[in-house]
């Protein structure tokens, strides 16, 4: 599967982790159900790149499970983050978002649905550490138009759309600044109710978990 995955590794990395620009995430270790929704959303139009379209269009869903469970497996070591270039204002309001939400309001706290260390919940929900800055801008923003979607309910898209232009650049700078725990894969569990239902977060049907 390695060598079968080098068309992966060209952007997103060696063993997938990450493109030197930013804009190319790291897959490696993130959760198989995550991994393999993405791959169908690209694929069916949720998610827009027409490369990711062209490469996966060909491939049958057994083949797309296979790719993400074997990127899932991958337990390698993450970069130290860049120095933010954000003021410690920005940093603390985006901290504030990223752990506590909004009190009061429909915004909850990225920690409610991604866990309390951030590092995502098996087997469909990613950790938010290790990405860039820039990449959680872009994605951020098409959640906001629309040009990456997800399963009714699109938890993401209502989030986003309900931050300022401000808070999404501070949430993605204190994301984008963090070091990564000592454990860094994702739980097995949420240690509470999510705060919102997710379409994103739920396998196609007739799939169980990877």
């Amino acid at each position: 599967m390695a060598q079968r995955t080098m068309a992966c590794t060209i952007c997103h990395g060696a063993q997938g982790r990450a493109g030197p620009d930013g804009y190319y995430p790291r897959i490696a270790g993130k959760p198989a159900g995550y991994l393999y929704n993405q791959l169908l959303n690209f694929r069916d139009g949720r998610r827009h790149y027409w490369l990711m379209t062209r490469l996966l269009d060909p491939l049958s869903e057994d083949y797309l499970l296979e790719m993400a469970q074997h990127f899932a497996q991958l337990d390698l070591p993450y970069a130290q983050p860049p120095t933010p270039k954000a003021t410690p204002e920005v940093l603390e309001r985006g901290r504030q978002l990223a752990l506590q939400g909004v009190p009061g309001t429909n915004l909850p706290s990225c920690a409610g649905c991604h866990g309390e260390a951030l590092t995502g919940i098996q087997p469909n929900t990613p950790g938010l550490l290790g990405l860039s800055r820039d990449y959680l801008n872009a994605q951020l923003g098409a959640w906001r138009t629309g040009q990456r979607r997800a399963h009714a309910p699109d938890c993401m898209a209502q989030i986003a759309r309900a931050l300022s232009p401000e808070d999404l650049v501070a949430v993605a700078s204190w994301l984008a600044a963090q070091p990564l725990p000592a454990q860094p894969r994702a739980v097995e569990h949420l240690e509470h109710r999510a705060p919102m239902p997710c379409g994103s977060a739920i396998l196609p049907a007739g799939r169980q978990r990877p």
